[in-house]
């Protein structure tokens, strides 16, 4: 008689920083995303890690990149079944970890009773933001953004509710309600998983363990910093490379994260004040879908003023879509960056270890 693994099945949201964030070391994942070249090199590093590929589908419209992975994350439930259940044949199948982002998989999870935990990216202190969140959805019926007033969050610095995440601010907002909806799912199972360590956020982490947060909340597990091996220097648009030619701490690198999408009004803005500003920068462009886009994303030309990119070919570089963030900003070259979740500029220029 043979006698089956035990496997854990790990389900990333879309988006490359989200699947890298997941895989370093783990052992089964799934992906909606066509990282093939990633997926090859995590495959022949550690065999035990096995990819299943959920089909493509097309969707009805074109959607707000922040809503797509919600909307692709329900529309896919039956081919999350199908899978579940070829590898509960075939293994012992111990736990499902979802992406926070893909907290509507619950349904299919608790149908098959299969223990449940999730991953969230964004440290411990926003976790317990969010779970404040819930707190004060369900004890008022007024918007955050009415209350003014002071939060008061163990192991967190007090916040103003000016200073919650705009999502949070509208007690009817369709993202307010995903939020709370991820919220309460992550109360519900068996705990969240972290990416963070107590040298980082030891009081909000003790804070957790000793049972000081309102209300119900799942055990939480810290298990960082786990971060990915050095990318390829053959994988960066020549990013790396550009660094290395540049004088030490003297580059600014503008990065908003996988959902961090701008207008091309936007984008026009940012270059027009990085031109004036004479600074060195390395700039990673992500843009919105807007009306009478058709398929192909817009070229850089078309979505930066006219001659932007030949007049600052000197001080800065401009990449599409990815650049390996960590390699950046460990290299000397870089001294300050632009901050993905808040999207505003980091003034200091001290050394990025």
């Amino acid at each position: 008689m043979t006698l089956k693994k035990d496997s854990i099945v790990l389900y990333s949201a879309l988006g490359r920083g989200h699947l890298v964030s997941m895989t370093p070391h783990l052992p089964t994942a799934f992906t909606c995303a066509a990282t093939a070249k990633y997926i090859s090199a995590v495959t022949a590093a550690t065999p035990s890690i096995t990819f299943h590929r959920i089909p493509q589908i097309s969707l009805p419209t074109v959607l707000h990149p922040h809503a797509l992975n919600f909307e692709l994350c329900r529309a896919t439930t039956h081919h999350l079944r199908r899978i579940l259940n070829s590898i509960s044949h075939s293994s012992n199948l111990k736990a499902v970890v979802l992406d926070f982002m893909n907290h509507t998989a619950t349904r299919v999870t608790n149908e098959l009773q299969i223990p449940t935990y999730f991953y969230y990216t964004s440290g411990a202190c926003t976790l317990a933001v969010l779970l404040k969140q819930i707190i004060i959805h369900e004890s008022t019926t007024t918007s955050i953004k009415d209350l003014n007033m002071h939060i008061t969050i163990p192991g967190v610095p007090r916040i103003h509710t000016d200073d919650f995440p705009d999502h949070a601010k509208h007690r009817e907002s369709e993202m307010s309600k995903v939020f709370i909806d991820i919220g309460k799912c992550m109360r519900d199972s068996y705990g969240v998983i972290v990416n963070s360590c107590d040298a980082v956020e030891g009081r909000v982490i003790e804070a957790f363990n000793e049972g000081l947060m309102e209300g119900t909340t799942p055990p939480v597990f810290c298990i960082g910093p786990v971060i990915s091996s050095a990318p390829s220097r053959g994988d960066d648009d020549g990013c790396l490379s550009w660094l290395d030619s540049q004088p030490s701490q003297s580059v600014v690198f503008l990065s908003f994260g996988s959902m961090g999408r701008f207008s091309r009004t936007q984008l026009r803005e940012i270059a027009i004040g990085l031109e004036k500003s004479e600074q060195r920068f390395l700039w990673v462009v992500r843009s919105e879908f807007e009306e009478g886009d058709s398929g192909e994303p817009p070229s850089l030309e078309e979505l930066l003023p006219e001659g932007f990119l030949e007049r600052t070919k000197e001080k800065g570089i401009v990449v599409r879509d990815w650049a390996p963030q960590g390699a950046i900003l460990s290299h000397d070259s870089v001294g300050g960056f632009g901050c993905e979740r808040e999207q505003r500029w980091v003034s200091e220029f001290d050394r990025v270890g």
